[in-house]
């Protein structure tokens, strides 16, 4: 018993001693002046703090380790460091003042830095800052990053385009989990709401090395809203008005941490009326959306965890032509009920200086559709997709200049047809691969390579049908500093995706597009390799980018007509053929030094895509122009202020697939304002902004309204308000 109560002694001073405290203070480079509300944070812990009025900061209950800590504050630099802990001393942080952008860390690739210190280029943006632009949601708002469109279906519905390529070849991630909700479908949309979402980004490229099948074309994640700071709670409710679709948009959150625990929660209900064209409302174009999210973590020394839900339930009405005019927000017959549950768990074991990470996650989505036939009491179509996924990656420790991550992904899934029409059968599809991918910093450069192995079965349970795919891909990239503020990256990665359920076994008609639907159990892999060069130069005065990209894809899967109807519906098979794309981004923003508070950014996006047989591709985007002058002002009565006004110049495109037509060349003006100020001593935060101004009557390429003509929406003003309790 002796031997035991030492033994039990021992671990709790071990563990009492490994309970370290971080101090230090962040200061001016120049002035040597404390700067007070800093951001001091440590993405891999999960853990921050804002600095006191001193600049000084404390973070208790830090585990022994190595780890990456970020320091922002707008007007400076931010900084990137590596912090062992326990420390000798307090630190002492020096901050240099720059005009450029405040840096986040990027989540979406394996390490963790800076977009200064990524070898792969990133696109990120918050929600925040698409909303201030006038999106309506985030399949729209995703639209303002260089190089994304989305396939639209009115408003409800939208599915995101990397460079010419959507559907099951872009990846979504959210909650730390891949997404899977049927996106297969054209009137499938994304099934999560802005609400809740911190950030966006973007890789634009394939990323099967890190995310394994679909990743193609690249990859759209979705960061959730942090947890509180430690010891610290915040809450926030407010909402927004549209005037185009008379529809609003209301949300609350709560959230609350102390040393160990944290909690949040969030809710939001949106309903639109059809929305309106210069000349007509959209008839069933109206939907209602609810969104529900919540999470729970704890943060040990050696262990850190968190799990999180969220409750997406959509009312879509689903537009076939332009009929009867109103304004009530009710959807008609046909209409879509899609319930969308995300579950996931994330968590993380420290070791002295390497640790595991383990997310998993498990994604249920019961999609109904209501058309003339049943009628309001039972659903036409209806489909349980139940997926179980998991992520588990180990970080080794490092070596010399190496940075290395081994890991295994893979997920287990369930189709489940209920409705009386057939669509896809039931089945199931389990994959699973493994990955190894290496930093390594050199003086002048940065080198990242990997490799990953991916076996898929699918096995149609109806018939007894059952395919396996297999893929092995590579990425290698590299990033130097090739001149003085010119940054060189260049990546070359290979890509697959395996065939859908829906291209493999689809035997019927697809209500959405009216037209019998062939699968092709012979479909092979589709297997890409891509190009991609990035330059890109910053100033005090002036920042420039110019990123190109050249895809060649293997067995591209496209459906066409073969000749045949079936009961007055022609009938579409799937076929193969290799294809190429290409194209890429240049802009520029100028934020001439001293005068930092104006900002005149502009952007060009174009990408081209051709079958082998020299026929273009489907779904390609037109090429496009963003114009963008912005003011940011802090006044004693308006903080934060910015005021924009924004000039979208779209060309016409002719780049037609077989059963496309061209559309016309539009531009599009937008404009906005906001800022916060104090409102019985709580910070109330306003905005106001416009989208298509001049109500141009045009036709976006990517709707899928376009074949009956309907054009897309018309002047929308809207009015947003959030208070901080």
């Amino acid at each position: 018993m002796k031997h035991i109560i030492n033994l039990m002694l021992l671990m709790a001073t071990t563990l009492l001693y490994s309970q370290n405290t971080l101090e230090g203070t962040v200061i001016d480079n120049d002035t040597k002046e404390a700067i007070a509300f800093a951001n001091v944070y440590f993405p891999t812990l999960e853990k921050g703090v804002s600095t006191n009025d001193d600049g000084s900061f404390t973070i208790e209950n830090m585990p022994t380790g190595t780890y990456k800590m970020i320091v922002s504050f707008i007007g400076y630099e931010t900084q990137s460091l590596n912090i062992t802990i326990p420390t000798k001393e307090p630190l002492s942080i020096l901050m240099k003042p720059s005009a450029l952008e405040m840096e986040q860390v990027i989540v979406s690739t394996p390490f963790h830095k800076l977009q200064s210190e990524n070898v792969m280029k990133v696109e990120r943006q918050t929600v925040n800052e698409l909303e201030q632009k006038g999106a309506v949601n985030l399949s729209e708002g995703i639209t303002q990053i260089p190089g994304v469109e989305s396939v639209t279906t009115g408003l409800s519905i939208g599915k995101p385009v990397i460079r010419g390529l959507s559907y099951n070849r872009v990846l979504v991630y959210t909650q730390g989990v891949r997404l899977e909700n049927q996106q297969f479908g054209d009137e499938h949309g994304l099934g999560i709401n802005s609400s809740g979402i911190e950030s966006v980004e973007v890789i634009k490229g394939p990323a099967s090395l890190l995310y394994g099948s679909d990743a193609l074309g690249g990859v759209l994640y979705l960061n959730p809203e942090k947890f509180a700071n430690a010891n610290t709670s915040a809450a926030d409710f407010g909402g927004k008005y549209y005037s185009n679709t008379l529809g609003y948009s209301t949300n609350a959150g709560y959230k609350s941490s102390d040393d160990h625990w944290q909690f949040l929660f969030r809710g939001n209900l949106a309903e639109h009326s059809d929305y309106n064209t210069k000349d007509y409302r959209v008839t069933n174009s109206r939907f209602r959306e609810q969104d529900f999210k919540a999470g729970v973590g704890y943060l040990g020394t050696k262990f850190k965890t968190e799990f999180r839900y969220n409750l997406n339930f959509l009312k879509p009405g689903l537009t076939e032509e332009i009929g009867v005019q109103s304004k009530r927000r009710t959807p008609l017959l046909g209409f879509q009920e899609i319930g969308n549950h995300v579950f996931s768990s994330k968590s993380t074991i420290f070791f002295n200086n390497s640790s595991l990470d383990v997310n998993l996650g498990y994604i249920y989505n019961d999609r109904k559709e209501f058309g003339e036939e049943l009628g309001y009491d039972e659903a036409g179509l209806h489909l349980k997709l139940k997926t179980f996924n998991y992520d588990i990656k180990y970080n080794m420790p490092k070596l010399g200049k190496f940075e290395t991550i081994v890991g295994v992904q893979g997920m287990d899934q369930t189709n489940g047809t209920y409705g009386e029409e057939f669509l896809i059968p039931n089945a199931r599809v389990n994959d699973i691969g493994v990955l190894a991918v290496s930093h390594i910093h050199f003086e002048k450069a940065d080198v990242q390579l990997g490799a990953r192995f991916d076996n898929r079965n699918v096995n149609d349970t109806d018939s007894g049908e059952k395919r396996q795919f297999n893929s092995f891909n590579g990425a290698a990239g590299v990033k130097t500093d090739i001149a003085k503020n010119l940054t060189a990256r260049v990546n070359l990665a290979s890509g697959f995706r395996a065939p859908n359920l829906a291209e493999l076994t689809v035997d019927g008609v697809h209500e959405g597009t009216n037209r019998y639907e062939k699968g092709n159990i012979d479909l092979k892999i589709e297997q890409n390799f891509q190009t991609d060069v990035a330059l890109e130069y910053k100033n005090k005065h002036i920042e420039f980018y110019a990123n190109g990209f050249y895809n060649k894809i293997n067995d591209y899967i496209f459906i066409a007509p073969n000749g045949q109807t079936i009961d007055g519906n022609d009938v579409y098979v799937y076929s193969q053929n290799n294809a190429n794309l290409y194209g890429g981004e240049v802009g520029f923003h100028l934020h001439p030094h001293p005068l930092d508070w104006l900002h005149i950014e502009s952007s060009f996006e174009t990408v081209t895509g051709k079958l082998t047989s020299d026929a273009y591709l489907p779904l390609i985007p037109a090429n496009s122009i963003k114009n963008t002058l912005r003011v940011e002002f802090d006044k004693s009565w308006l903080k934060n202020g910015y005021a924009f006004v924004a000039l979208q110049s779209t060309f016409a495109q002719n780049n037609t697939g077989a059963f496309e037509t061209p559309t016309s060349g539009y531009n599009l003006l937008s404009a906005g304002l906001g800022g916060s100020f104090k409102l019985f001593n709580k910070e109330a935060i306003v905005s106001i902004s416009g989208t298509n101004l001049t109500d141009k009557a045009y036709i976006n390429h990517l709707s899928r309204f376009k074949t009956e003509g309907i054009y897309n929406m018309g002047r929308n003003i809207t009015f947003g308000v959030t208070y901080k309790l």
